[in-house]
């Protein structure tokens, strides 16, 4: 018999603002234990409300949420607020049990590259999230609900998020926008689609395919709708007019199907992403040679050379503080280096989007940050089109045109961002981190205009995914100021490299003891050790690997066998060509866990001949 769900919610109705159309509608969602699930949906489709409902936060208008008792449940927002901590540490142990340990909140961290005594009020926006994170994590909650985990997240934070939440044992509700993030962690998915839920037995991977089944289906059914409507129409104009009286029956399921027609909510449309394309530009785009620069003592960029050809689609990765944006403002002609030289290409046009939307004024319109004021028109491609349509083209209702950017929502900041940038005549794009804040559908189309862009691209971006739809060549932070480039996306360039980004070294160290007054409130971490030790993280894989390997043998022995099939080929070349990429990415797993569990062997085979 199957254990009873640990969270459920069942027909949850909610309208905000006090009217209108509801944003949920009799919503549901089970968590049971060790569940793995996604909640997917448009931008303003009610996700994080749901989640909100879930995590107990917001009372919904009817339907009934149910807890089993005793069930810890730990909730992560898009937005933490560490208001009111003197320190990180104190945040993050707020949020202990009695009987969590806490030495796990210090460990996770450093893990997470902090100290613990941080001031929150200084924080940048990724070091708050890494302290939320460690947050909820620390008690290993029965469930773990996450909104948004990897925002302001770089690479190898990302990469230790998604191993850390394997390892766990709790349920986990997750929300995000990086595919691969989702496809890696997930079992099941609720997509959430005007108002109501609709569950999927299988993780995101299957997602995207089921969904356009999906709507592929009810558009058909709408079609019969009315068919059927203009069927009942005719013969009530043109039926015998005796039975057309009779038949109040008949009459009356014409008004019902009508009725359904009206409030059939439909699917919201799609961002209609098109860059304003300048004149081509010359050949060669950008020669970069010896580029060096430092600030301080810190090396950003050491001896760097680069030739940019028209059409290259340049990825640039690295951890938070490599000095990606440096590089590219360098690259572009806007920051000068210390040393060396950089030479544009011939007729070039850049259009940027800004990592921060630092040029974005809080207190302008929608509509004049459209236009630059003064204007009711947009150029885009040469042809002037009018702000209310433009602003429909990525999803604004003509009623925002008056709305100041500041009580935009994030999604809505980033379409805004990208509609200013694509109306820019160019031959050459520069975007830094523009997967921000973008629902999944906005990335699809986002990355089709991409590839479909005739001139050059620099783009800097954490979504593994996206680099490898996009990027032609891949940029990496090696360290000490030194940069390689490696063809193909993200996955190839950790195929060619062996390895993926890693964080920047930072240095970090335990917890001092506190006064003698906080000795008595709380258990401090132990001083660093004078003898290396195996970390919390390190003892985990160990324990854990070998039976990663042993299931990585197993598929791989499954797939060789499908694979040895010699009609395989001439019966299925699809198949084929997915099951030797499949078996590819399995050789290359297992050779890399095998490395990882020997090399923690022969580290903690070191450490225990080191002992005295």
């Amino acid at each position: 018999m199957a254990a009873p769900p640990l969270l459920t919610l069942q027909g949850i109705h909610l309208t905000l603002g006090g009217g209108g159309t509801p944003l949920l509608a009799g919503a549901d969602l089970t968590v049971a234990q060790g569940e793995r699930l996604c909640l997917v949906g448009r931008n303003g489709s009610g996700k994080s409300t749901l989640l909100k409902v879930a995590a107990g936060m917001l009372e919904p208008d009817s339907g009934v949420r149910f807890l089993q008792p005793g069930t810890a449940v730990r909730y992560l927002p898009q937005e933490p607020d560490l208001s009111g901590f003197a320190t990180t540490l104190a945040y993050v142990e707020e949020g202990l049990g009695p009987l969590d340990d806490p030495y796990r909140a210090v460990s996770l961290l450093n893990e997470l590259g902090m100290t613990g005594e941080e001031d929150p009020k200084a924080l940048s926006g990724g070091e708050a999230r890494r302290a939320a994170l460690a947050r909820v994590l620390a008690p290993e909650p029965d469930v773990l609900l996450l909104d948004e985990p990897t925002n302001h997240l770089d690479l190898p934070a990302i990469e230790w998020l998604e191993a850390e939440l394997k390892s766990l044992r709790s349920a986990l509700v997750l929300i995000s926008h990086d595919r691969r993030f989702l496809s890696n962690l997930t079992r099941s998915t609720v997509w959430i689609d005007r108002g109501a839920t609709r569950a999927l037995g299988k993780g995101f991977a299957a997602f995207e395919a089921w969904r356009d089944t999906q709507l592929e289906e009810e558009e058909r059914q709408q079609h019969k709708l009315d068919r059927q409507i203009v069927a009942e129409e005719h013969w009530l104009r043109y039926g015998v007019t005796a039975r057309r009286k009779r038949n109040v029956g008949r009459l009356a399921k014409l008004h019902g199907l009508r009725t359904e027609r009206r409030e059939h909510r439909r699917v919201a449309g799609d961002v209609k992403l098109a860059a304003s394309e300048g004149g081509q530009s010359g050949k060669l785009v950008i020669e970069a040679k010896g580029l060096a620069k430092r600030y301080d003592a810190r090396a950003i960029v050491e001896g760097f050379s680069i030739r940019v050809q028209r059409g290259d689609r340049l990825g640039v990765v690295g951890a938070n503080g490599a000095g990606k944006t440096t590089l590219l403002s360098m690259m572009t002609g806007s920051l000068a280096p210390d040393s060396g030289t950089v030479r544009l290409g011939a007729n070039l046009a850049m259009a940027t989007l800004d990592q921060k939307r630092t040029s974005l004024d809080a207190s302008t319109t929608l509509r004049d940050a459209l236009t630059g004021g003064g204007s009711d028109t947009v150029e885009v491609n040469g042809e002037r089109k009018h702000v209310i349509g433009y602003m429909k083209d990525f999803l604004f209702s003509p009623e925002q045109a008056r709305t100041p950017i500041g009580r935009l929502s994030g999604g809505e900041r980033g379409r805004l961002m990208l509609a200013r940038a694509l109306a820019q005549p160019s031959n050459m794009l520069v975007l830094d981190e523009p997967t921000n804040d973008l629902d999944l559908e906005t990335l699809d189309l986002l990355q089709e205009m991409l590839t479909d862009y005739p001139g050059t691209i620099l783009l800097v971006s954490h979504d593994r995914d996206f680099l490898d739809r996009v990027a032609t060549a891949t940029l990496v932070a090696e360290g000490d100021g030194h940069w390689q480039d490696y063809a193909g996306g993200y996955t190839d360039m950790v195929a060619q490299r062996g390895s993926g980004v890693q964080a920047r070294t930072i240095e970090t160290r335990t917890i001092d003891a506190a006064p003698a007054a906080k000795d008595a409130a709380r258990p401090m971490a132990p001083r660093a050790a004078s003898r290396e030790k195996l970390s919390f993280k390190e003892k985990h894989a160990l324990d854990t690997l070998p039976k990663t390997i042993a299931t990585l043998d197993k598929k791989k022995a499954k797939l060789r066998g499908v694979l040895d099939d010699p009609n395989l080929y001439s019966r299925d070349p699809t198949g084929f060509a997915r099951h030797s990429a499949d078996f590819a990415k399995l050789e290359a797993e297992l050779a890399a866990a095998e490395e990882e569990w020997l090399a923690l062997e022969m580290r903690r085979e070191a450490i225990e001949g080191s002992v005295p």
